[in-house]
């Protein structure tokens, strides 16, 4: 059973930055591409970035030059160093190794909270 624990979130101030991590189980993770997609309150799940199983990594422009997504196969975690975040980036995070439009499997998310 593939199972995705997100961790990291947290109330950062705007331009702040935030970690986020993602343990993975239950797969063979280094044969995967993972994702993190977010979701705020009241809109659909949104796309942030994914990384393939070789280590290629894509970003949407929300991401572009402000997130970084990296993995480590030896640990079977998928990680998202998020900065310069503003407000709108306010969200629930939650990674996946599927693919739009369901994301399934996600994991329960983790919440990221910008806010002076």
């Amino acid at each position: 059973e593939v199972l995705l624990v997100e961790s990291g979130g947290g109330l950062v101030q705007p331009g702040g930055s935030l970690r986020l991590s993602c343990a993975a189980s239950g797969f063979a993770f280094n044969m995967h591409q993972i994702s993190w997609v977010r979701q705020a309150p009241g809109k659909e799940l949104e796309w942030v970035s994914t990384i393939t199983s070789t280590d290629r990594s894509l970003y949407a422009d929300l991401a572009k030059d402000r997130f970084i997504i990296t993995r480590d196969n030896t640990k079977n975690m998928l990680y998202l160093q998020m900065n310069r975040l503003a407000p709108e980036d306010t969200a629930v995070y939650f990674c996946s190794t599927g693919v739009r439009p369901l994301w399934r499997p996600r994991g329960q998310g983790t919440q990221v909270t910008v806010s002076p």
